[in-house]
C-alpha cells in the first residue's frame, strides 16, 4: 500500500507540472502573451487582442485539454481493471473509432444537428464499437492479446469506414483535422458542453474505486467477498462509454491516453484503484495539456493535432506492452 507521505509527494510534483504546463498552454503560442500584462488589461477592463485570445481561446482550451486527457485515462484505467488485460484502452478496444463513425454519420445525415446532440451518437458508437471487439473476441476463448488483436482490427475498420465516408462527402470533408483529434478550434462552448458527462463519468468511475481494488485479487476473492462482478462491469462499461463518447464528440479520436497512463500510475501508486483513479486522472490531464503544448510547434506557426503527438508517443509504448505480452504467452 502507497504511505501517505509519498502520496503527498506525488500530488505536490503533479500540481507543479500542471502549473507549469497550464502556464506554458495560456501564454505560449502563434501569439505570445506576457502574463502581468494579460492580468493588468483583465482587470481594467481594457482588454487587448491578446487577453481576448487568453479568455477566449486559450483558458478553455486548457480546461478543456485537463478535463479530456482525464476522462480518457480513467476510461483506460477502467477498461484495464475490469478486462484484467494491460492492452485496453478506448483506442485499442475500438471504442473512440465507434464513436468517430457515428459522429460523422449524424454529420452526413443531419448536418444541421448541433455539437450537443452529437454526444449521443458519439456514446452509441462507443458502445457498438466495444461490443463488436468482444463479440469476435470471445469467439473460441478470450485472450488477453486476442483481444487485443481484434480490437486493432475493429478499430482499423471502423476508422476506415469512417474516412471513406469523409473522402466521398464534399461536405464534411472538414471533419478529417478533428478526426486525428484536436481541441484547437474548442471554446467555452464546448467545455460547457461536455463538463456535465464528464462529471457524472467521473463520479461514477470513482464510485467504483473499491469494488476495483477488491476486483483486482481475482474475480473469485471478489464473489466471495460479496462483489456483484457482473454490476461492476455494467457500471464500469457505462462510465467508459460517457468518458470516451463525450471526449471523440469535441475532439475526436485521441488516442493511447487511456493506454499509457493507467501504466505508469500503477507503477507509481500500486495496483489499488481507490489511488490509480484519481491520479490517472491527474496524469492523463497533464499528458494532453503538455501534448497540445508541443502540438502548436511541430509545424509552427500552423498547429497540428494533439492526436498526432500522443500516437507518437504511444504506438512505441502499445508495441513494446504487445511484445511483453506475446513473451508472457510464449
Amino acid at each position: 500500500m502507497i504511505r501517505h507521505t509519498r502520496l503527498i509527494r506525488l500530488l505536490v510534483v503533479l500540481l507543479v507540472l500542471i502549473g507549469l504546463g497550464s502556464y506554458l498552454s495560456l501564454f505560449l503560442g502563434v501569439t505570445t502573451i506576457q502574463p502581468l500584462e494579460a492580468i493588468r488589461e483583465w482587470s481594467s477592463g481594457n482588454l487587448s487582442k491578446e487577453t481576448l485570445v487568453l479568455t477566449t481561446l486559450r483558458l478553455p482550451r486548457l480546461l478543456l485539454g485537463l478535463l479530456l486527457g482525464a476522462n480518457l485515462a480513467v476510461a483506460g484505467a477502467l477498461m484495464q481493471a475490469v478486462t484484467r488485460n494491460p492492452l485496453a484502452s478506448p483506442q485499442v478496444f475500438g471504442v473512440n473509432a465507434g464513436a468517430s463513425l457515428f459522429v460523422v454519420l449524424a454529420l452526413l445525415l443531419f448536418p444541421a444537428l448541433g455539437t450537443a446532440n452529437l454526444v449521443y451518437f458519439a456514446f452509441f458508437g462507443a458502445m457498438i464499437g466495444g461490443l463488436l471487439v468482444f463479440s469476435f473476441a470471445s469467439v473460441r476463448g478470450m485472450t488477453s492479446l486476442k483481444l487485443a488483436l481484434v480490437g486493432m482490427a475493429v478499430h482499423l475498420l471502423l476508422t476506415s469506414l469512417t474516412k471513406g465516408l469523409i473522402l466521398f462527402n464534399d461536405r464534411i470533408t472538414n471533419v478529417l483535422y478533428w478526426l486525428s483529434g484536436s481541441i484547437s478550434d474548442s471554446g467555452w462552448i464546448e467545455v460547457r458542453l461536455i463538463l456535465p458527462w464528464s462529471i457524472i463519468g467521473l463520479i461514477l468511475a470513482f464510485s467504483l474505486a473499491k469494488s476495483l481494488a477488491i476486483f483486482q485479487l481475482g474475480q473469485d476473492v471478489a464473489v466471495g467477498l460479496g462483489q456483484n462482478i457482473t454490476r461492476i462491469r455494467m457500471l464500469a462499461a457505462v462510465a467508459v462509454v460517457l468518458l470516451a463518447g463525450v471526449t471523440v464528440a469535441v475532439a475526436g479520436a485521441i488516442g493511447f491516453i487511456g493506454l499509457m497512463v493507467p501504466h505508469i500510475v500503477r507503477r507509481l501508486v500500486g495496483e489499488d484503484y481507490r489511488y490509480v483513479l484519481p491520479i490517472s486522472a491527474l496524469c492523463g490531464g497533464l499528458l494532453l495539456t503538455y501534448a497540445d503544448v508541443l502540438a502548436r510547434f511541430i509545424a509552427y506557426p500552423y498547429e497540428s493535432p494533439v492526436g498526432i503527438v500522443t500516437a507518437l508517443l504511444g504506438a512505441p509504448f502499445f508495441l513494446y506492452l504487445a511484445k511483453r505480452q506475446t513473451r508472457g504467452i510464449a
